[in-house]
């Protein structure tokens, strides 16, 4: 019988603690592992058809595009980025003044 209730007792406590237990390294749900709403440069390399939606998930736009070269706006920090892509990857990013989007 006690070692039931010191079994039931742990079980309690353990239970307890794993309540208390915040995962703050992860990125929210939709959100890329990588970049952010103000600097996108590291996705440079990243596959360009893998990549823009989670641009976009970071609140991105695109502005325009010119050939190979897309530039991105985020409305809510007003951060603007210019993405070449080559060969399917984005060979180049660059973060820009928001007047340049």
């Amino acid at each position: 019988m006690r070692f039931t209730l010191k079994l039931a007792a742990g079980v309690a406590a353990s239970t307890l603690l794993l309540g208390c237990v915040e995962d703050t390294g992860s990125p929210a749900a939709g959100q890329p592992a990588v970049g952010n709403s103000y600097d996108l440069s590291s996705f440079e390399g990243a596959r360009a058809g893998q990549a823009e939606m989670g641009i976009q998930n970071l609140g991105y736009e695109a502005i325009r595009t010119e050939g190979l070269t897309t530039y991105w706006f985020n409305r809510s920090t007003g951060a603007c980025a210019r993405v070449v892509t080559s060969n399917g990857r984005y060979s180049s990013v660059t973060m820009l003044p928001a007047e340049d989007c």
